[in-house]
């Protein structure tokens, strides 16, 4: 199996930036496909960003199209969410998720492992 555990998020202002980060431990972190979670308070669980296994594909939440990037670094086990253009809305914990399917879900219940999420606050 593998476990996750994120970084890198904390408060910005509006339009700022951040960069998260989810290391993976475990074997054959290759052979997992990645993705990102948001919550909100009193808001369900939504899908933010995918990527493959190999890394070519990559599936975005229409909310951060242009916006934010996810990117993976097989030989060190890590995946990656930049973030640009930061808007209040964007306030949440988020989430760091693994799934062994072929295929990148967007539905929470589909992913077999979880980080302990970080804290991402936009606010002037």
């Amino acid at each position: 199996q593998v476990q996750l555990a994120e970084s890198g998020g904390g408060l910005v202002q509006p339009g700022g930036s951040l960069r998260l980060s989810c290391a993976a431990s475990g074997r054959s972190f290759s052979n997992y496909a990645m993705a990102w979670f948001r919550q909100a308070p009193g808001k369900e669980r939504e899908f933010v960003a995918g990527i493959a296994r190999s890394g070519t594909r990559t599936y975005y939440a229409d909310s951060v199209k242009g916006r934010f990037t996810i990117s993976r670094d097989n030989a060190k086990t890590t995946v990656y969410l930049q973030m640009y253009s930061l808007k209040p809305e964007d306030t949440a914990v988020y989430y760091c998720a693994a799934d062994q399917s072929l295929w990148v879900a967007q539905r929470p219940q589909e992913y077999d492992y979880w980080g302990q999420g970080t804290q991402v606050t936009v606010s002037a």
